[in-house]
This record gives C-alpha cells, sequence and structure tokens, in this order.
C-alpha cells in the first residue's frame, strides 16, 4: 500500500518559479501539495492554484512560519509522510521518490536531501552558505554525534516523527531546528543525495546581507541552545 504523502512548499513572491516546481513533482506519489505563500504581493498564489496546488495565505512572514501554517493544515488528513520543498526552482522534485523510499521502505524517519553529496550547479550556492553548511555540520557531529552535510530544505519526514519534535522556529533556524531535535530523540535518519541549481529570483537569505547574517545567527545559537 502507498504511503499517504504531502508537499509542503513556503513561497514569498516566487510567481516566476512556484509553476515550474509544482509541475515536475512526480504525481504518482504525491496526494496533495500545499504552497504556503508567506505575504506574497505578486501572483504566486493564483499561479500555484493554476498548477493544481492547494494554497494557503500566512502573512506572518518567515520561512518557519510558512511551514508550521502548512503543517498545521496537513494535519488534517494525517498523511504518512510530509515532503518539504522551496518554490524558487533550486531544487529538483522529481527526485522526491528519493528521499520517500527510505522511509516507506527501510523504516527511517525522516530524510535530508543532501546538496554536498549531489551535483551542483556554478553560483547555485552562495560562498557563505557553502561554509555556513560545513561549519554547521562540523559541530553538529561534534556535539551531537550526527553525520550531516547539509542542511538543505528539500527533505521528508514520517508526519508523526514531525509532530513529536514540536516545531518552534518561524524564520531561519527551521531546518537545524528539525534535525537537531531529531537527533537528540535518535531518530533514524539518513540522507540522499540531490542536485541543486541556480534559483529563479533573488534569494530572500542568502541574496541579501542580512538574510545571511541573521541566518548564520540562528543556525548558531541553535546548535548551543539544544545540547
Amino acid at each position: 500500500m502507498s504511503p499517504n504523502v504531502v508537499v509542503i512548499i513556503p513561497a514569498y513572491n516566487e510567481q516566476d518559479s512556484i509553476a515550474k516546481v509544482i509541475a515536475e513533482i512526480p504525481r504518482e506519489w504525491i496526494n496533495e501539495i500545499v504552497v504556503v505563500s508567506n505575504g506574497s504581493t505578486d501572483e504566486t498564489e493564483s499561479r500555484a492554484e493554476q498548477a493544481g496546488a492547494t494554497v494557503l495565505k500566512e502573512p506572518k512572514r518567515g520561512y518557519g512560519q510558512a511551514c508550521l501554517t502548512g503543517i498545521a493544515h496537513v494535519a488534517q488528513s494525517n498523511p504518512d509522510i510530509v515532503v518539504f520543498l522551496d518554490g524558487d526552482h533550486s531544487d529538483f522534485p522529481g527526485q522526491m521518490p528519493d528521499l520517500i523510499r527510505p522511509i516507506s521502505e527501510q523504516g527511517f524517519d525522516m530524510v535530508i536531501g543532501s546538496r554536498a553529496l549531489g551535483s551542483k550547479e556554478n553560483g547555485s550556492m552562495t560562498p557563505q552558505q557553502v561554509f555556513g553548511n560545513a561549519l554547521a555540520t562540523r559541530l553538529m557531529r561534534l556535539f551531537y554525534g550526527v553525520k550531516y552535510t547539509d542542511l538543505g530544505p528539500f527533505r521528508a519526514i514520517r508526519f508523526d516523527r514531525l509532530m513529536q519534535l514540536g516545531m518552534q522556529d518561524r524564520n531561519y533556524g527551521w531546518t537545524i531546528e528539525m534535525q537537531l531535535k531529531a537527533a537528540k530523540k535518535r531518530y533514524k535518519t539518513c540522507e540522499v543525495p540531490v542536485d541543486y541549481r541556480r534559483r529563479i529570483g533573488v534569494s530572500k537569505v542568502s541574496g541579501t546581507l542580512k538574510g545571511t547574517i541573521m541566518a548564520g545567527y540562528k543556525i548558531l545559537t541553535a546548535i548551543f541552545r539544544y545540547l
């Protein structure tokens, strides 16, 4: 029996990319695609609806805030697996089965799509992103004993395990909070290689000085907060 899988896509002003992302998701694996419009002021919402997604409006800004809104919605259908995916077309949605299979067939609780293990298009990640991921994952190995290579947003997790984490971060620290809490709870996790390409549009995090600084601060403080 196939698992009940839903996809949550946080999106802020991604009108040029969101339909492309939705179109590349392998539908035979997915029961619902949820796009959470995080205060978008362009045509993100209408284009996502036209592409076949369920669209939620979350006026409070923040990546984690959008994810929490998506989780509250999908909880009504109590899915088996939730996949998180960015709406900027930097990930390859067609690789989604690679993240789902270790959970559905091998008993893993969470699977991280690792850009470090896959192929990256030149310029798809800034030097500060590469350095920040390397530093954070080394500190996680040192303090938590887990061997991650990336904090990538493309990931899958069993829904019941996700709810047990009690996720709280509402912005830049969402991905690392999930991985750190999973480590503390000794979830069975793994990474799979995923490819990465230049995003469509300008990044709201790594594309700005403020976003880069805040993301770095949240990641480092999270590592020590959850010890």
